[in-house]
């Protein structure tokens, strides 16, 4: 199944003016998504600032994350870095304060290759047990999954699926043929999201979904 379908919302970060989090603004947010319609809280992704928080800030934010939804939908941490090795550490900490699900963008600026890809994520998904959600966004990144890697790594019982903002269709559609049905994809773009559910998508991990909640589902 599904980690969720319909509308994840990539929550943003609230800060006080002397750049500290605004925990209390923080709690607000989550409240006012699980009653309106969100169907998964995605916290500390790239929308939530996750390369500028430091380690202590970022784990502070999904462990307040989960404390305060209390299983009332899913929360999905985002433990993605360049670093193979931070990114293993922020998985299992997630996982030790019980993320429902893990999102991990492409490794930046390092442009690796395809088999480096497979060999990122799929020693990422051997240290924990926690499903995965790849994140796919090669303008922000510089490097682009293809679907034979997606192929592949579907096998991988704790890799469920991708968030997907390449913004090429065929791709997509490639990645929907090649993938087991149980490989979800979710949209990464706002604007795509109608396209990628008829060609087979669960949903989207949605920016607008922050102000706009009940519409987004």
């Amino acid at each position: 199944m599904a980690i969720f379908t319909g509308s994840g919302v990539a929550l943003v970060t609230p800060f006080h003016e002397d750049e500290s989090i605004n925990y209390d603004k923080l709690d607000e947010m989550l409240d006012y998504h699980c009653t309106h319609g969100t169907d998964s809280i995605i916290i500390c992704g790239t929308t939530g600032e996750s390369s500028t928080l430091s380690e202590e800030e970022h784990m502070e934010c999904i462990k307040f994350a989960i404390e305060r939804v209390k299983g009332r939908i899913p929360v999905i941490a985002g433990t993605g870095s360049n670093c193979t090795r931070e990114a293993i550490h922020l998985s299992k900490e997630a996982e030790k304060v019980g993320a429902d699900g893990l999102l991990l963008v492409t490794p930046y600026y390092n442009k690796a290759t395809q088999q480096g890809l497979l060999r990122h994520y799929k020693v990422i998904a051997d240290s924990v047990g926690t499903p995965i959600i790849l994140y796919n966004v090669p303008s922000r990144t510089g490097v682009n999954i293809q679907p034979e890697t997606y192929a592949e790594l579907a096998q991988h019982p704790n890799i469920a699926g991708v968030k997907e903002a390449s913004g090429n269709f065929s791709q997509i559609q490639k990645t929907r043929n090649l993938c087991p049905a149980d490989f979800s994809i979710w949209s990464g773009n706002d604007d795509e999201t109608a396209a990628i559910c008829m060609l087979g998508g669960s949903g989207v991990i949605s920016v607008v979904a922050n102000v706009l909640p009940a519409e987004m589902h």
